[in-house]
């Protein structure tokens, strides 16, 4: 099947037509800069790309949509009902649904007549069990409010989790993987059995790892300091976290690449900025790996995960403990000049195997799409 994928942003629309059966992206493109005079919205944008495909067979549109709440476990049709069942929980990031949902609207009104669907970035994580999803506070805040861990990149722990499987030669019902995204965002999840048993991002994609821009883990009473400090609303506080924080609160770019840079001139801040993020990657992943009484496999993969075999090395290092060892030759290939490669990067007598593998969203997307509709 040619299923055409679509990941909308607040001003930008990224698309591939993949053809399920081989794999092969068949067009890809980027649109950007959504609201202005040559593409004032986002009916627009999505004329702009069905005319660049009107000379290929489409067979349905699969959407990224980050946020489904507790209503979906799988990607699903897009019909009245889904799509205000999701409309419903898009509060709970408001950064992301909206646009997403955007997306989804202007593909049906522009083209009536294509089945879409939604694909969830939180659904992967639906079989986490209550002792993992649910926070300390009054029942009747999750009952009620839907207040509890969802968790993300579910798409793409999938996706990693799958392919470390095959290049195991086994199935992922009989492994324990702890996957690693790092990109602008960034997060840890541990799969036993094949499924997501716990994740470090929460109710939103703020809870965990540090990330580009995102503060992860801090002391929730410090969140009225800061408020306090700057004189910030709740509102403005939430995104200082969201969007100042981070990388780019710490060293002043959110590129893990400029820390790499800086830490080869000796940069004192981009050092500690590199041991500050090692150290709490690390943490989750020594958890989850008690979480699991143990692990098979470590997935390294994003756009950092793949591409700084420094922090695979400081990772793998702190897991000396329990024999874990990596290849360092086969672990310097997997770096941001050879970007986004697939392979095993486990030294010789390893008590775990350790992969750098390339992520692939949309690809995970359009298979799912078909599933839905087929």
């Amino acid at each position: 099947m040619n299923i055409l994928v679509f990941n909308s942003g607040s001003s930008s629309l990224r698309y591939q037509l993949i053809d399920t059966a081989t794999r092969a992206v068949i067009v890809k493109d980027y649109i950007e800069r959504i609201g202005e005079s040559e593409t004032p919205d986002f009916n627009s944008a999505m004329r702009r790309a069905f005319a660049a495909l009107s000379s290929h067979k489409i067979d349905a549109i699969g959407h990224r949509v980050v946020h489904g709440g507790a209503n979906f476990s799988s990607a699903t049709l897009v019909t009245d009902k889904t799509l205000a069942q999701v409309e419903s929980v898009s509060h709970l990031a408001p950064l992301h649904n909206p646009p997403n949902l955007t997306g989804v609207k202007a593909c049906r009104e522009v083209m009536p007549n294509l089945p879409n669907v939604m694909v969830f970035d939180t659904a992967f994580h639906m079989t986490m069990p209550a002792s993992a999803y649910m926070y300390a506070i009054p029942q009747n805040d999750y009952k009620k409010h839907g207040i509890r861990r969802y968790g993300f990149h579910g798409t793409s722990h999938d996706y990693v989790s799958q392919e470390c499987a095959k290049l195991c030669k086994s199935t992922r019902e009989k492994m324990r993987i702890i996957s690693v995204h790092l990109g602008n965002g960034c997060s840890v999840c541990a799969i036993d059995k094949g499924k997501s048993i716990d994740t470090s991002m929460g109710l939103t994609p703020l809870e965990g790892l540090i990330m580009g821009t995102r503060s992860g883990d801090i002391d929730p009473a410090a969140i009225e300091y800061i408020a306090k400090a700057h004189d910030f609303s709740t509102a403005e506080t939430i995104s200082y976290l969201n969007k100042k924080c981070g990388l780019l609160g710490l060293t002043g770019s959110n590129d893990f690449r400029d820390l790499m840079t800086e830490m080869d001139k000796g940069n004192p801040d981009a050092t500690t900025a590199f041991e500050m993020v090692a150290h709490r990657l690390v943490k989750y992943v020594g958890a989850y790996i008690t979480v699991m009484n143990g692990c098979d496999a470590i997935i390294f993969t994003g756009g950092i995960g793949n591409n700084i075999p420094e922090l695979r090395t400081y990772v793998i290092g702190k897991l000396g403990y329990m024999g874990a060892k990596i290849d360092e030759k086969e672990n310097a290939k997997y770096n941001s000049k050879d970007r986004f490669q697939t392979g095993e990067i486990t030294g010789k007598g390893s008590s775990l195997r350790t992969f750098a593998i390339c992520t692939n969203e949309e690809l995970s997307i359009a298979l799912q799409t078909a599933s839905v509709i087929q």
